[in-house]
């Protein structure tokens, strides 16, 4: 790799030494209060996400308690919903999208040469704003009537039936994604005009990319989400009747407004992911990334068809079939570009030096699970397969492939890959895999058997089922256990030992193929780098995979 300059000539390596780690870093408390530091804010955010993850994880592991076996176990069908409910917006709104605006606000400064982000107090305002509405999601349970109890879709006119709980529900989602548009607004800005002198758009890492498309993304479709969820409010309190067949009013238009925000929240949720796999998977092939320019294009293609498809997920609503055709077509051409980037992964890897490092392990597994969950949505893309399959067990087990195995190994990955250089630490290796195969093992096992059960006919969101299917459903809920205990495992005997500082000491590239900016400061970073934009030499051309 080329050496990397700064505006002086210095070597940008040299340049990190001078910064001591604690340069200017305030203390205690107020650090993390006050933080305006990219690197403290990526800090909370990460730890948010995985409180969240724990939390929506404890009410997934309740819902497989009570479908251990046919009849009510332990919890009754009104509370089984709202642990329905609550699981998916938990996962979604408070562990998904946080986890990847961490990992931005870590990783998109120091690969683009950029010395923070370009509005800090409102990286700091973006952050907090998500506590007070977590603390109102997750309080709901304690309301009258109890949690919503409506899906995550929140689909009138249940929502416009529930008790208090829904407009506390609904206040939240405001905030959080008032949050996400901050957020965006502040990736967009610092990657167009934080970049180091030299770094076209083109050279930029594929991490960076696929996140500046997705703040778009978050940009156009967070406020069609809050007015979905404002004519809802409306309806329950203000006496409009947008959802409310009794005042003229039509259901199905609720889901219209919710699936053109909801099918671009999908790929919200993926593309940084797309962008991380892309990182890691050249750094463990020792190759460059094969089709740099194909990747760009193809995750620009995919957030625009986005908002073409969303009424697949609506072909049981009575659609008529020049409407079905169309969202058939659409959503089976969405496939095309998803499909350019695993040949580009499949491509890069074949014929590279390659080795299994636990990083490379869960890219290969978001690559090889990630594949299943999409071959599954190509089934649910065509109407008449996708009517029968509708609400269906079928549908729970496409999304947790594309989105569990998807969006959750991609941060694992990242985790892995890049906690050396926040902590300055290596996690054991050893336990690294364990927690791979454990988690691959036990996520198969929880999630295969509910394609048979959707096929055969199970509906989801019911407490209860007959015979016929206890046997899947015993299977699924033993692997759910097993998952959830995995990830307990990580954050004990992974992540923790890191953050402790116990271990072994990590190099400045602990990956001898990693390329990129990140690379070019000490382990662990500094807590300022770059003040001096680093300036990427001619010769530098794609200095990074």
């Amino acid at each position: 790799m080329s050496a990397v300059l700064d505006h002086h000539g210095h070597d940008v390596h040299d340049h990190a030494h001078d910064h001591d780690h604690d340069h200017h870093a305030p203390t205690g408390w107020r650090r993390w209060v006050f933080a305006t530091n990219h690197k403290d804010i990526g800090t909370l955010y990460l730890l948010f996400s995985f409180t969240m993850l724990m939390i929506g994880g404890v009410l997934a592991l309740c819902i497989r308690a009570e479908l251990f076996q046919p009849g009510l176990q332990f919890f009754n069908p009104e509370l089984f919903n709202q642990f329905t409910t609550m699981h998916g917006l938990i996962m979604v709104f408070g562990a998904i999208m946080p986890a990847f605006v961490g990992f931005a606000n870590w990783m998109i400064p120091l690969q683009i040469g950029a010395s923070d982000m370009a509005f800090a107090r409102m990286n700091n305002l973006s952050f907090w704003l998500m506590i007070p509405a977590a603390i109102m999601l997750v309080a709901s349970f304690f309301m009258p009537g109890g949690a919503p109890a409506a899906g995550w879709t929140l689909y009138a006119p249940l929502t416009l039936q529930m008790g208090p709980s829904m407009d506390a529900g609904i206040f939240s989602m405001h905030l959080l994604g008032a949050s996400s548009i901050m957020g965006s607004i502040n990736i967009i800005v610092t990657i167009l005009n934080m970049r180091a002198p030299g770094m076209t758009l083109m050279k930029m890492p594929m991490f960076a990319w696929t996140w500046l498309i997705t703040a778009y993304l978050l940009i156009a479709v967070m406020p069609v989400l809050a007015g979905a969820i404002t004519m809802t409010l409306t309806d329950r309190h203000f006496g409009t009747s947008f959802f409310s067949p009794a005042g003229g009013g039509d259901p199905v238009m609720y889901q219209h407004i919710f699936w053109f925000f909801g099918h671009p929240e999908v790929y919200i949720m993926i593309l940084p992911a797309f962008g991380m796999i892309s990182q890691i998977v050249p750094a463990f092939a020792r190759k460059k990334l094969f089709g740099y320019a194909s990747m760009v294009y193809a995750t620009a293609s995919i957030a625009i068809l986005s908002f073409i498809v969303w009424a697949h997920h609506m072909f049981a609503t009575g659609m008529p079939v020049t409407g079905q055709l169309f969202f058939m077509y659409a959503t089976m051409l969405i496939a095309v570009p998803t499909a350019v980037k695993i040949f580009n992964w499949l491509a890069t890897m074949w014929r590279g030096s390659m080795t299994f490092e636990t990083p490379m392990l869960f890219a290969v597994g978001f690559i090889f699970v990630f594949t299943m969950g999409g071959f599954t949505g190509l089934v649910c893309a065509m109407a008449p397969i996708d009517i029968q399959l509708q609400d269906t067990y079928y549908v729970v087990a496409h999304f947790h492939y594309v989105l569990v195995a998807g969006s959750l190994y991609a941060m694992f990955a990242g985790v892995y890959y890049w906690g050396p250089k926040w902590t300055g630490v290596m996690y054991n290796e050893t336990r690294g895999k364990i927690h791979f195969w454990w988690s691959l093992i036990a996520f198969n096992v929880t999630f295969f058997p509910m394609h048979f059960l959707g096929l055969a006919g199970m509906p989801r969101r019911y407490a209860d089922y007959p015979m016929q299917f206890a046997d899947f459903n015993a299977l699924a809920s033993v692997g759910a256990f097993f998952f959830g205990f995995a990830q307990v495992y990580f954050f004990f005997f992974v992540v923790l030992p890191m953050i402790r500082g116990k271990g072994e000491k990590a190099p400045q590239r602990p990956w001898d193929g990693a390329e990129g900016l990140e690379w070019e400061v000490p382990s662990p970073a500094p807590f300022h780098t770059f003040e001096n934009p680093p300036k990427l030499n001619a010769a530098a051309t794609k200095v990074i995979g």
